[in-house]
């Protein structure tokens, strides 16, 4: 692990706006949302689809965040104070965007307290070499100080100060859906929490979808998904969300950037980014979470292996499914919600883009799924998702080996600790 002590994060110095592609340059988030004091103290925010958004500036001071007056400045001292002077055993996680450190604050004034009192929050701060920098870290302020959602992780400010970015998230005691699917020693989710995830994840990104002003996460993966104490799923890691398409557009062209396994075929071949891009990802992680495999793969010592290519084949097949389910569930899962399960990821990878379900659509199969895998729940029989069917997709136009290096790869991130995060392609 390296030394993430003393970091900042340089500022960006391009003039590329993160939305460039999109319509106006001065509309903001015009969202109906209410604050409340939830059971951890941090304030929750009730949330409307009303929410409406234009392209965010590449900022260059902290005069030009977007007006939030749900997210505080904080100073680097406070910070530092916080997290007493990121002090190793406070240290989370670390990846390609510098460190997470727990810290601690005070629950009405959110100032600096001692380890133990107030509440617990996760401080990220960018390093200067990291994948992230000042653009992706203003376009994670200026989305989670301006959208609400249970689903979201809630920002509850940042540090701009000087050269240092860093972020102040709620904690999430659970980490990361990625820790529990691949960490060696972690304890194995039964089914019902692997579905009350997908649901939580799905929420999230369904609200994302149907705001007034389409936001694209762009970068949905298992590290990305983290978990509170009941095991509920929020997104975060907001750094290369997009504003989707606006008037005739049916797509927002942009630089291919996102992670190995889970970006969609057509974004990688041509750029071309859409909301189903996001159900793409989607139908990957729902995959993992039924096969308890990584979207991408080595661990056999040969070329990365793609877990679309290799399990697409049994997907729609009832009777060899439980060649490609998780062997840590040891049985135990319903076996037509399992296949439901893997009927709807089989429509979620679908190469054609056009043909793939919205995530509104995913939802409603997801929330039935979850009903009928709650503990003491009777299984009966479920209906396969009544999307565009394809008994057998073909396999993904798009492979990744080690011998050939289409893209560049950096790290991946996320705000809170993963034990190991899939690369990016840039």
């Amino acid at each position: 692990m390296g030394n993430c002590l003393d970091s900042s994060a340089k500022v960006d110095n391009s003039n590329h706006s993160p939305h460039a592609n999109s319509a106006s340059s001065g509309s903001k988030v015009s969202s109906k949302t209410s604050r409340s004091t939830g059971p951890s103290g941090l304030s929750t925010t009730s949330y409307s689809t009303d929410s409406s958004f234009g392209p965010l500036p590449t900022l260059r001071t902290e005069g030009e965040i977007l007006s939030s007056p749900n997210l505080k400045a904080f100073t680097f001292n406070e910070l530092k104070n916080a997290t007493k002077n990121f002090r190793q055993d406070n240290l989370l996680g670390e990846g390609g965007f510098g460190c997470v450190f727990k810290g601690w604050i005070d629950q009405t004034s959110l100032t600096a307290s001692r380890p133990g009192s107030g509440i617990v929050v996760a401080v990220k701060q960018l390093k200067p070499e990291g994948f992230q920098g000042h653009k992706e870290w203003l376009t994670e302020v200026n989305y989670l100080g301006q959208l609400s959602h249970p689903n979201l992780v809630l920002l509850v400010g940042y540090c701009a100060e000087g050269e240092n970015r860093l972020l102040v998230y709620e904690f999430m005691p659970k980490g990361s859906l990625e820790n529990h699917l691949f960490r060696r020693g972690a304890q194995p989710l039964t089914w019902a929490i692997r579905m009350k995830v997908a649901v939580g994840a799905a929420k999230g990104l369904t609200f994302l979808h149907e705001a007034k002003s389409q936001v694209i996460y762009r970068d949905f993966k298992a590290a990305n998904i983290l978990l509170d104490a009941d095991f509920n799923a929020k997104l975060s890691d907001f750094g290369l969300a997009k504003a989707g398409p606006t008037g005739d557009n049916t797509h927002v062209s942009t630089k291919v950037i996102g992670t190995h396994g889970y970006a969609a075929p057509e974004y990688v071949a041509t750029g071309r980014l859409t909301a189903k891009s996001d159900v793409y990802s989607f139908g990957v992680v729902l995959l993992e979470l039924i096969s308890g495999r990584r979207a991408m793969d080595n661990s056999n010592g040969g070329n990365e292996y793609s877990l679309v290519d290799w399990a697409t084949p049994y997907l729609g097949d009832k009777r060899k499914l439980f060649r490609i389910m998780d062997t840590k569930l040891g049985g135990q899962y319903p076996q037509k919600g399992a296949f439901t399960a893997a009927n709807l990821a089989l429509q979620c990878l679908n190469p054609d883009a056009k043909l793939r379900p919205k995530m509104s659509e995913v939802l409603v199969t997801l929330e039935q799924l979850e009903s009928v895998a709650k503990p003491g729940t009777k299984h009966t029989q479920m209906e396969s998702p009544r999307f565009h069917h394809s008994s057998v997709m073909q396999k993904s136009p798009v492979r990744y080996s080690h011998d050939r290096p289409l893209l560049h790869m950096t790290p991946g991130a996320s705000p809170l600790p993963s034990y190991t995060q899939s690369p990016r392609v840039r």
